[in-house]
């Protein structure tokens, strides 16, 4: 059975820099420099010159430069021989080739997908929970305005 390739549809090659966060639906490969995080659906590889000053969402992430940020991956992450990656790692499968440089700490387990998928929800809700609490102080404060316009008026 032959293994599954992966089309790499955006580079951001040596000597670009992006500065802000980086969204792709597709697979992305990194030579230059990403100041911010990067979300991409499906695979992240940085080259041996790249540089990602952010965390790293996505489903599978191969590391030959340098990441300094947290890597949140369901699948796997494989850092190569020159990758340098600063940071923790919640993975279901890590692969370390001898002298790459890993500081941080790892979560490797099977349910890390679904506890990426868990905490999502829960960011969400709490979203919510904090857009309803800033909407109704918003409203309170508008009505002791208008109460204490009223007050002046009498």
């Amino acid at each position: 059975m032959r293994k599954k390739e992966t089309q790499i549809t955006t580079i951001i090659g040596i000597g670009a820099e992006c500065n802000g966060d980086f969204k792709s639906d597709t697979s992305i490969r990194i030579d230059g420099v990403v100041n911010g995080n990067v979300i991409v659906a499906n695979t992240v590889i940085v080259g041996a010159s790249g540089v990602i000053n952010g965390d790293i969402n996505a489903q599978v992430v191969v590391i030959g430069g340098e990441v300094y940020g947290n890597l949140n991956v369901p699948e796997k992450v494989e850092l190569t021989s020159t990758a340098r990656v600063i940071g923790d790692i919640t993975t279901s499968g890590l692969v370390i080739d001898e002298k790459a440089v890993f500081q941080g700490r790892c979560d490797m387990n099977q349910d890390a997908a679904k506890k990426l998928k868990q905490n999502s929800r829960a960011l969400k809700a709490d979203k919510k929970m904090s857009n309803s609490v800033v909407a109704e102080a918003l409203r309170q404060a508008e009505e002791s305005a208008s109460d204490h316009g009223e007050e002046e008026s009498a």
